[in-house]
């Protein structure tokens, strides 16, 4: 018996990606160049079953400068609820990149390579009228210079409790973001939220 799980668990440990996988994958993702100007998402929530629970749209918009940039991201879900989120991210030239958001718990961190882009942080979400900290475990993978597919499966206690599946699309690299950011705020004011 102890054979077979150390054969199973080697079996699986051996399936596991490494973000380092895909350094050769083109085209390349650089998030200042993906996420600058405005974007378009769409996603599916699953719960641990595998079942739809929520269906949701986002607009997006995001500037740099040097390396730093302002990720703006309003979501309408599909149970009514509209959230936003602001990202301050940072991407260095070895392709390590950090971020903060109001409803992230300390930082998100991760790594660049070829198409993808692999980072977990822990984030704090509604949940049956107060709130959960999840683990959120991030891929992404861009499929041409406007079209990015994101993976995501959130853990608690090292368990997978959800997975999304997310679409984004950029619309317009040059695109100001000054009404998305005047959406965040309001969305953000009426959470009691802090951007």
């Amino acid at each position: 018996m102890r054979i077979a799980f150390l054969a199973a668990a080697a079996l699986l440990a051996g399936c596991s990606q490494s973000v380092t996988d895909y350094r050769q994958q083109t085209p390349v993702l650089q998030l200042d160049q993906f996420f600058a100007g405005s974007g378009r998402a769409y996603g599916v929530l699953h719960d641990w079953r595998g079942r739809q629970t929520l269906r949701f749209t986002a607009d997006l918009c995001g500037e740099w400068q040097q390396g730093r940039g302002d990720l703006y991201e309003v979501f309408y879900f599909s149970d009514g609820r509209v959230e936003q989120r602001h990202w301050q991210l940072q991407q260095d030239s070895q392709g390590k990149v950090s971020g903060t958001a109001g409803d992230v718990i300390g930082e998100a961190a991760g790594q660049l390579a070829g198409n993808a882009l692999y980072w977990q942080y822990v984030l704090r979400i509604p949940y049956d009228g107060s709130t959960l900290d999840v683990t959120v475990k991030d891929w992404l993978y861009l499929i041409d210079p406007q079209n990015l597919i994101n993976r995501t499966t959130m853990h608690k206690f090292g368990i997978k409790v959800a997975e999304l599946t997310l679409s984004i699309q950029q619309t317009d690299a040059g695109a100001d973001c000054t009404d998305l950011k005047r959406k965040v705020a309001e969305v953000a004011a009426t959470q009691g939220q802090i951007l």
